[in-house]
C-alpha cells in the first residue's frame, strides 16, 4: 500500500508533466534540499524556488520531456525511475532516477542519478 510519501512523490510528477516547474515548490519543506546531477545543490525554499524557475527555462529550451516510468515509497521516502526524452533525439531517452524524502506531506530531500546519455551516432 503506497505511503505519504508515494502520494507525494505522485503528486510531483503530476505538476511538473504540466510543465510549470514553479508549481513543484510548494512541495517543498522550508528547509528542504535538491540535489541536480548538473545544476547543483540547492538548499532552502528561496534556493529551490530558483532552481524550478530556472528548469523552466532550460528544460523547454533543450526540448526535452520528463516521463515517469515507476514510483514507490512509504510513508517516509520514495523513489521515482523516469525517463528524459529530448525532441532532438527522441529514440534515445536518458534514463534516471529520483530518490525522496518526505515529512508531513513535504519533500525535505531530493536527488536525482541518471545514466549518461548515449553518444551521437
Amino acid at each position: 500500500m503506497p505511503g505519504d510519501a508515494e502520494d507525494t512523490i505522485r503528486r510531483f510528477w503530476a505538476i511538473q508533466d504540466d510543465g510549470d516547474y514553479s508549481k513543484l515548490t510548494p512541495l517543498f519543506a522550508d528547509d528542504a534540499v535538491v540535489v541536480d546531477p548538473f545544476y547543483g545543490t540547492f538548499e532552502g525554499a528561496e534556493a529551490i524556488a530558483g532552481f524550478f524557475a530556472r528548469m523552466n527555462e532550460v528544460v523547454p529550451a533543450a526540448g526535452v520531456r520528463f516521463r515517469l516510468v515507476d514510483v514507490a515509497g512509504d510513508d517516509h521516502v520514495a523513489w521515482a525511475q523516469w525517463e528524459a526524452v529530448s525532441e532532438r533525439r527522441p529514440g534515445d531517452p536518458v534514463s534516471g532516477v529520483g530518490v525522496y524524502r518526505v515529512r508531513d506531506g513535504r519533500l525535505t530531500y531530493y536527488r536525482d542519478y541518471q545514466n549518461a546519455p548515449a553518444p551521437p551516432k
